[in-house]
């Protein structure tokens, strides 16, 4: 290397820069260091067969709220609800960490379920026959309840309704009015990776033929033996009630009430060919070819159907614990840390595995962002001096449900959102490999580029023959010069992480919630994995060490963010998909909250400069009307976007407030 003959001016700059590394490396040896043994052992716990999967409002995800409640105790932090009285017991003093939502989580039959069909007109006069709950027939969990008499039936394929895949099994709208009798599944099988897979989800369906009118759904079992196919097992998404009752029906009770072999219906169902006739009913003749007929009216024949679905709350919890801040002026401001505890219980929805009944252990997801969580709790809890600011750490539920709990959270906040400066989440930061770690949200506040560039460097002083060599660490290098005026080591800065910055606040985890209400927010995570909402995704396959870094960069995040006297500045990001992940061939901009609802699709935000916005639409809006179609939820939502045309005006209809407006809003197509 080349001496360095230093000026005065410039031995002093170097003389600053190495007292400046010296007081920054000091400052983080002193400070707690994340523990491998302590992230392994919360883990571990989270992830064992004991909690059983952690779905939200079973025994096991409770159990899992009260340990991390436990901890948040055991490091002092401030219990999120405050009660004028003293807790009494250990049992309430926990309790008060706990923010209670409302979620259902059991489904159960009603005293009042019946289904009759009468067939009209043989030689015999008319036959009505009785079909047995449980063993004919169910109704599904989000089940409308209702008393349907004497209703026509249609036979409807495989009930699905697509205009991006110009496909509509309602093409003849022979349902109207009607039951509908559909195939589960779709054209293409089992296969997840089809061009039907989510058209073919129930809850499509169900919105599929609520927009066609007709007035009920039978599903035609899978499975030979009602009890072995899953639609029989009552449960609920938390996503509002269908709008007509949905019913699964047995191979044979649907074979008896279509009056022909299942198997005739298949090849037709199959064929997918449009009818040439579109007003007249008929049943199926063997003289009639598949490409002359594919919808079924089935003239001379009633259903007469009562469904009472009973649905319970369950109790579901945040988990919210407060480390008061320690400026005088500074701590009625708030830092939120937060990590969703929920998984996917033994399966069903939202599980990848190919069939339920196995404990999905979740303890990348994400028992390692609730690790991450009390790891900080025990770090900025024991540092000195604290925080300036209030640092609110929440251990969010119903995460996996569609960001029940944080979207509570945010309607119903502990400390008020508008003094809330950032939101910072964690959720699956345990499978780190090759240092390489992603940062979403980084175009919500405009502190944030520089915030995360300054806490990856990590300031080394180093020989010279270190300095040379050619397997270190890639950084920048700062030269230290001895008191003989030559360079006798380097201060180097290399990164700690190979980062991928992504710029949108939206995401599918529970910053999202924050973002909407517009607080700047920051998602730290490791990236997807092949074990991802499967039960392999087991605790031994951390990476406890890499996770111990990610938890000492966050650390050091925050408390850059909490030494400034000034908050982040709230910026609208860049949107990263588009649209793209919905799958659709147009963009509105709408950000949809997720909670149940059976009343219209609130909007948790609109995009700025997107149609939604153009259109008037508001964060706060209720979607009840939109391209003709009624919205009683997301799905009815997503069914009525997936209909409509880019450069095509529509109409939508939202109830803000106590009023009722009616808004034009024209698609933008969807970015490729």
């Amino acid at each position: 290397m080349q001496t360095i003959k230093p000026t005065r001016k410039t031995l002093t700059s170097f003389l600053l820069l190495l007292s400046l590394a010296a007081s920054i490396l000091a400052q983080q040896s002193a400070s707690t260091p994340p523990s491998v043994d302590r992230l392994r052992q919360v883990i571990t716990y989270l992830a064992s067969d004991t909690l059983e999967g952690r779905r939200t409002g079973t025994p096991g995800a409770n159990d899992a709220a009260h340990y991390i409640a436990g901890e948040m105790n055991r490091f002092g932090l401030r219990p999120g609800i405050q009660i004028a009285r003293p807790a009494r017991t250990r049992g309430e003093n926990l309790a008060r960490y706990l923010q209670p939502f409302p979620y259902v989580a059991i489904v159960e039959l009603g005293k009042d379920n019946t289904m009759r069909f009468t067939r009209h007109g043989g030689s015999h006069g008319d036959i009505s026959t009785d079909l047995r709950i449980g063993e004919d027939w169910m109704p599904i969990g989000f089940s409308t309840n209702a008393r349907l008499e004497n209703v026509g039936v249609a036979f409807a394929g495989y009930g699905i309704s697509s205009a991006e895949l110009k496909y509509d099994d309602y093409a003849v709208s022979s349902a109207k009015d009607r039951a509908a009798v559909i195939f589960a599944g779709t054209p293409d099988g089992d296969n997840p990776h089809g061009q039907f897979a989510r058209a073919g989800e129930i809850r499509f369906k169900a919105a599929a033929a609520r927009a066609a009118g007709a007035r009920a759904l039978l599903i035609i079992a899978n499975e030979e033996k009602l009890a072995d196919d899953r639609l029989s097992r009552l449960s609920y998404d938390n996503a509002g009630e269908a709008g007509i009752p949905i019913l699964v029906v047995s191979r044979q009770s649907a074979a008896k009430i279509l009056g022909t072999p299942l198997s005739d219906y298949e090849k037709i169902a199959d064929a997918r060919i449009v009818p040439t006739k579109t007003n007249q009913d008929f049943r199926l003749d063997r003289t009639i070819t598949q490409t002359q007929v594919i919808r079924l009216p089935m003239g001379g024949l009633d259903l007469s159907i009562t469904t009472e679905v009973i649905r319970r709350e369950s109790p579901s919890f945040n988990v919210v614990g407060i480390l008061p801040g320690s400026d005088p002026k500074l701590k009625d401001e708030a830092i939120v840390i937060g990590a969703h505890y929920d998984h996917l219980g033994r399966g069903g929805e939202g599980s990848l595995a190919p069939r339920e009944g196995e404990i999905h252990h979740g303890a990348d997801d994400n028992a390692s962002g609730v690790a991450g969580l009390l790891e900080l709790t025990r770090i900025l809890s024991s540092q000195n001096p604290k925080p300036r600011r209030t640092v609110v750490f929440i251990a969010f539920s119903g995460e996996e449900e569609g960001l029940i709990g944080s979207n509570y959270y945010v309607d119903h906040p502990i400390v008020p959102l508008a003094n809330t400066v950032a939101m910072i989440n964690m959720d699956m930061i345990g499978r780190m490999r090759e240092r390489k770690l992603i940062v979403g949200g980084v175009g919500t506040a405009p502190d944030w580029r520089d915030i995360i560039a300054r806490e990856n460097l990590d300031n080394q002083t180093i020989s010279l023959a270190e300095l040379a060599n050619p397997n270190r660490t890639p950084g920048k290098a700062t030269a230290v010069i001895g008191a003989n005026g030559q360079v006798t080591s380097a201060i180097v800065h290399p990164q700690h992480f190979d980062l991928t910055l992504n710029e949108d606040g939206y995401g599918p985890s529970d910053h999202s919630s924050f973002y909407a209400k517009q607080v700047p927010v920051l998602f730290f995570w490791t990236g997807n994995h092949e074990d991802y909402h499967k039960p392999s995704d087991t605790a031994d396959k951390i990476n406890y060490e890499g996770e111990a870094r990610i938890v000492s960069f966050i650390a050091n995040v925050v408390r850059d963010i909490d030494k400034g006297n000034k908050r982040p500045t709230y910026t609208v990001a860049k949107s990263e998909s588009q649209g793209r992940a919905m799958g659709f061939r147009v963009y509105l901009g709408t950000i949809p909250n997720y909670a149940d609802s059976n009343d219209g699709l609130k909007l948790d935000g609109v995009r700025d400069e997107s149609p939604a916005a153009k259109a008037g639409l508001k964060a706060g809006d209720k979607i009840v009307k939109m391209a003709g179609r009624e919205v009683k939820n997301v799905y009815d939502y997503t069914y009525a976007l997936g209909e409509m045309k880019a450069g095509q005006e529509y109409q939508v209809e939202v109830v803000r407030g106590n009023e009722k407006l009616t808004l034009k809003i024209t698609p933008a197509p969807r970015k490729q």
